[in-house]
This record gives structure tokens, sequence and C-alpha cells, in this order.
């Protein structure tokens, strides 16, 4: 039982001065595995007014103090990698592997690439008569979700640490056990009183309050529209600087040139990674009329491989949904797919065969999705593949941009020149071409309601920063 029972503030851990505690249940067993105090308006201030004094001397820290801080922060990741993957599978259900690639990983390497980053950034240009300086803007909310927990708080972490900005943390209360992990390494490691700050509690609560607070420069939050758009409005007034990465609903184009053998059956991980619960998840698949009878085809086949169970054994796919709650919403789209009209070409509703208990569903195809239902629409957060077809390119790329959100996509083509042509037509803030890598060095987020502003590689960091112009 990992029972947390302090918040940590200008660097101690110290009572937390809300009510009751907040459980975290284990989505493939249903049992409470741990649990973390309620943090209160009142603890919220504490931390503000921490990160708020320590801004001065963490501000003014040297580079090489920064990145020895980063440096140690991967090295730590690295040494505990193990422990923080087994604990972000029990807190989220991510099957082990791809929570020990993707969970502890990817942070440890995007922490090692904020401290390359600063041997070489310009935080000053001249132009003319004035001197361009780049300073930090303050200190930062960060508020973030539960689907990549420990990931997108570093990809949050990292950067403001790198700028020099401090900071207050509200984790996500589904899986908040990683960033109280995190905390005692930061503590460890000997980063300076009050620059890392960490309070748990209710969105509600604890992110609207420092959302609105008059001493935060910036808030960086990660999650769903509609909060996203809560904490825009709480923001509004003090009018700081909002960052947002929020919901997607992404479009994979398969083009009549492409390998639609290959680009069909990656179009079943590029939708299922972490269970489905991905945010730039390719849900949507976009096929050539003429080669829907393939793609099912090619699908059927590697759904019937596609494994669902415990995420702790090495050989599964797909693990739970990470609660009750979202495992009937996900159930709820799945049921809709089938009363709108979709053909299901796998999986269905109920529990998958062989498992009684536990938050799972079974990883899901529909196809003959037009763009009027529910599934096209909506953003599923689960494992749950459309597949609609197409007459033409432009047709595809119409398709694809028929979405509220744009947070990423794919296009695939035996023709490198027309797939970069068709990527440069979808309104996204990233596209993979023929299943091109996640690069943790360009910048991450969307267009429409998938956010505002910039995460990792150089644009995240600049989104920490202010600028200022000096004549003379």
């Amino acid at each position: 039982m990992n029972a947390r029972e302090s918040i940590y503030i200008d660097g101690k851990w110290v009572a937390a001065s809300g009510e009751g505690t907040i459980e975290v249940v284990n989505p493939t067993t249903e049992q409470c595995i741990g649990s973390v105090p309620v943090g209160s308006a009142a603890d919220v201030e504490s931390a503000v007014a921490a990160a708020r004094a320590a801004f001065p001397a963490w501000s003014a820290s040297s580079i090489e103090e920064r990145i020895e801080i980063l440096n140690s922060i991967s090295a730590a990741l690295k040494e505990r990698g193990e422990e923080i993957a087994q604990l972000i599978t029990a807190e989220v259900g991510t099957p082990i592997n791809y929570s020990r690639m993707a969970m502890v990983g990817t942070p440890r390497v995007v922490s090692r690439s904020y401290a390359k980053m600063l041997e070489s950034f310009e935080w000053e240009e001249e132009v003319r008569n004035s001197l361009i300086v780049k300073e930090p803007i303050g200190v930062v909310a960060m508020i973030t979700p539960w689907n990549f927990p420990l990931h997108q708080i570093i990809g949050k972490v990292a950067p403001a640490l790198a700028s020099g900005c401090t900071m207050v943390l509200k984790p996500s209360k589904e899986a908040p056990l990683n960033a109280f992990l995190l905390a005692d390494l930061l503590h460890e490691i000997g980063l300076p009183a009050g620059v890392f700050n960490l309070v748990s509690g209710h969105g509600r609560d604890i992110g609207e309050t420092l959302a609105a607070h008059a001493e935060v420069d910036m808030v960086s939050f990660t999650g769903s529209t509609g909060a996203g758009v809560s904490v825009s409005q709480a923001a509004a007034p003090t009018v700081k600087r909002v960052t947002l990465e929020l919901g997607g609903k992404s479009a994979n184009i398969i083009l009549d040139d492409a390998d639609i053998a290959k680009a069909a059956k990656m179009a079943v991980y590029a939708c299922f990674n972490n269970s489905g619960q991905e945010c730039s998840s390719l849900s949507r698949l976009i096929v050539p009329a003429g080669a829907r009878d393939e793609v099912v085809e090619v699908i059927t086949a590697t759904m019937q491989r596609y494994s669902v169970g415990d995420p702790n054994d090495e050989s599964i796919r797909c693990g739970p949904m990470v609660s009750a709650r979202q495992q009937e919403s996900v159930a709820g789209y799945i049921a809709s797919g089938l009363s709108e009209g979709a053909t299901l070409v796998a999986g269905g509703e109920g529990m998958p065969e062989g498992l009684e208990s536990g938050f799972f569903v079974q990883p899901t195809v529909f196809a003959d999705v037009t763009s009027e239902m529910t599934i096209f629409r909506e953003e599923i957060f689960g494992p749950v593949l459309t597949i609609t077809t197409y007459e033409t390119e432009e047709e595809a790329i119409a398709l694809a941009n028929d979405s509220e959100y744009g947070l990423s996509g794919g296009v695939w083509s035996g023709n490198e020149e027309r797939a970069m042509r068709v990527a440069r037509a979808l309104r996204t803030g990233q596209v993979s071409i023929n299943g091109g890598a996640f690069n943790i060095s360009a910048p991450f987020g969307g267009y429409k309601l998938s956010g505002n502003g910039r995460e990792l590689g150089i644009h995240g960091l600049e989104e920490f920063l202010e600028i200022k112009a000096i004549q003379r």
C-alpha cells in the first residue's frame, strides 16, 4: 500500500489542510494500491508563495546548475526505471513493456534533451539598436493528466527548470503516485527549496485555484478540452499565459499508392498504443474505397493476434481502461457505433474473453463509418478504431480535416512528394509519414480545440520565456 500522507511545499513534506484522501485504484485488479492527501486553497497559497519566494534566486541560477539538475533527473529516472514503470502500470494499466519505454524512457530522454539544449541556447540577440533578452516567465502552475502521467509532468517540469521558472504541480487524481515519487527524486538530487512544489487534490479546488491565482504567471495544462476551457476562463481575469494540450480525433490516411497491407496493420498499433488512451491516437483510418476489403481483411487478421489482459504480462498488447468511469464511457461509444449502423470488424460490447474483472473493454474496430456518426466525431480515448472510405485525394483530406480537433495525423503513400503534399494540407499539429517515429525534439501540440502552445524541443522551452527589448 503506497499511502502518501504529505504534500511537498518549499522543499519539505508537509500535512495537507484538505479533508480526506484520494484512493488510487489499480484498474486491472480493482484494488486500492495507495492514496494521496486532499489539498486545499490554503495549500495552493503556501505552494505559490514558496515558488514566488524561490523565483529570484532560481531565475538567476547558472546554466551549469540547471544542466546538472536536468541530467541528475534523467539519471535518477534511469536508476529507478523499473520501479517507476511498475508503479505506472499499476496506476494506469499500461502494458509493462510500453510503460518501460514511453512512461519512463521518454521522460528520461526529454529531461536530458533540455540539459543538452541549454549548452547552446541563445538567450540574447541584437536587432539594430535593441538587445532582445529572453527571461523566465515566473511561477508556473502545472496541471497534468493520467494517461502519460510522468511524461506529461517532465514535459513541463524540464523546460520550466531549464528556463529558470519555479512551479506548482497538481497531478491527476487517477495516477498521482508517480508524481510523489518524482518529488522524492527532486528532493534527493538537491533541487533548491521552493523551485518545485506538489499539491494533490481535486481539479475544481486545486486546478482552478491555481489558474486564477494572481501570483501565478503561467498555467500549463494537459487534459480534456472541457477542462482546458475551464482553466482558461479561470485564468483570464489575470491575463496570464495559458498553454493547453487537449483532446484529439486524429486521422490516418492511406493513399491508393501506399503499401496497403503494411499501412493497415500499422494502423492498429497507431490507434491502440497505451490501450487507446492517448490524445494523439490515430483513431480515424481513412482508406481508398477500392482498398476497403483488403484493409478490413488485414486488420481482422491483426486483431486476432492482438492480446488483451493483465498489463504485467509482457506478451499483452492492451490493458484495462484507467477507471470504471472510463470503461463505461468507452463501452458507450462501442454501443453507439453499433446502434448508428457501423460494421463491426473486431471486438464489440462486453468484457474480453476470459476476463471477469478489471476495467477492460474489447479492442474494437468499425468499418463503413460515416462522418455523421458519433464515433467519427467524438474523442473516445480507448481502443476503438474507425474505418472510413473515400474516392479522391481531396475527399480524404476533407474527411481528415472534418474535426473540431487537430492534434496529430498520419499519411501513407508510396510517393514521398505526394505524402508531403497531403501532410501539409492537414490542419493538425503533427503528421507522421509512413509511420515516421515520434521525435522528442519536435514541437508537440495542436490546432483548433486541441489546444494552444507547444511542448517539447526548443519550442517547448520558449513557452516558459518572456521577451524583453532593451533599446540603446
